[in-house]
């Protein structure tokens, strides 16, 4: 038997993709009357670089004399990384992997383990749950719902009131995202656990189907004013009535990844009075960034927005260079102006799930002090 072990990602009991002791990944799929079979690492938007970590073209997958077809990648780096197999031109998820939404579809993902416990694993630690709230919402007219991350003691204690974060996902994703890709609820789990975040919950819905059709995010960045009319009108006082939330301005965070952070920064900043923390993790590039004019000219004003702000963070990966270069640029010029900003940077790291994990420990670390 070779050693190794599947992926901690795959279906239960399915020995596919297979993740050597080298750290190569073995993937297989049955399709005996197939004439062509490809491995295809799916890309990110232009600021990744065109980098996938299972590697940037398809691998040409070979069938065996039972008619299963397979590929060995070479040693990968532990992530989380989405693909597809295409067979004869058509695009088929792996039964073998579970799945996750990405670029609007339910795609097939793996979770390459490091070799060294992450602050991101699944712990023996009391856990969170994940709860489903569905809302109709009368300003889209439409169903919605929002996942609830609730700490692992608030079914124990029905006095304790708790600070909430609204965290956004990216552009093609959803509510589940930080979930399936982000494992939010593990990173929260063990911060709490270890006494390095307070206990809080996280508002995760659905901001994807307010840009239809936008690709790119254009500088300065556009304004989204229905779902901001969402945020501000529907999520917050639901959340606020139904979960016993401390329903003030200091316990109310919001942040997000890419799309997600400039709907936080357009949110957030627009809303003072709501919001105390604001954390954007690789926000789209602003080579026009003006302290004096963007945001409706909140960051104009240091010292008031510095009384009502308790944390600004700012988050990207040194690989996301456009969006790097901006970020420091931008926050280059939010301290000439006195703004106080939390910047972080991580080495190597790209428009990814590795950077975003990262950049949510860094945050809720930071959060309701």
């Amino acid at each position: 038997m070779r050693p190794g072990l599947p992926a901690p990602s795959n279906n239960p009991n399915a020995e596919y993709p297979f993740i050597l002791d080298d750290g190569r990944v073995s993937f297989r799929v049955s399709a005996p009357l197939a004439r062509k079979v490809q491995l295809l690492p799916l890309m990110g938007e232009p600021e990744n670089n065109g980098s996938n970590g299972l590697g940037k073209n398809p691998y040409e997958m070979v069938m065996n004399a039972d008619g299963f077809w397979t590929v060995t990648t070479p040693p990968i780096e532990p992530g989380y990384y989405d693909y597809v197999f295409v067979i004869d031109g058509v695009w088929v998820n792996d039964s073998g992997s579970t799945n996750s939404f990405a670029i609007d579809h339910e795609l097939s993902f793996i979770e390459v383990p490091a070799r060294e416990a992450m602050f991101y694993d699944l712990r023996d630690v009391p856990h969170g749950d994940i709860r489903q709230h569905w809302y109709f919402s009368g300003l889209t007219g439409k169903w919605r719902r929002a996942l609830v991350y609730t700490p692992a003691e608030y079914d124990t204690d029905p006095t304790r009131r708790y600070p909430v974060l609204y965290l956004q996902h990216g552009g093609t994703q959803n509510e589940t995202s930080w979930v399936s890709g982000g494992k939010a609820n593990f990173i929260l789990d063990n911060l709490i656990a270890a006494g390095e975040a307070s206990p809080m919950l996280v508002v995760m819905d659905n901001g994807s189907t307010f840009l239809p059709g936008l690709k790119r995010l254009p500088d300065p960045p556009p304004a989204n004013n229905l779902f901001e009319r969402v945020m501000i009108n529907e999520i917050v006082p639901m959340v606020d009535s139904t979960y016993r939330t401390t329903a003030d301005q200091p316990g109310r965070a919001m942040a997000g990844l890419s799309m997600g952070s400039h709907q936080t920064l357009q949110i957030g900043l627009a809303h003072l009075d709501v919001f105390s923390h604001i954390g954007a993790f690789s926000p789209a590039p602003m080579p026009r960034f003006n302290v004096n004019t963007y945001y409706g000219g909140v960051l104009a004003k240091p010292e008031e927005f510095n009384r009502k702000v308790n944390l600004f963070f700012y988050g990207v990966g040194t690989a996301e260079w456009k969006i790097c270069a901006s970020g420091k640029n931008i926050v280059e010029k939010l301290h000439k102006a006195g703004i106080g900003v939390v910047y972080r940077e991580w080495p190597g790291l790209s428009h990814e799930w590795r950077l975003w994990r990262r950049c949510l420990q860094a945050y809720a670390q930071l959060l309701f002090h």
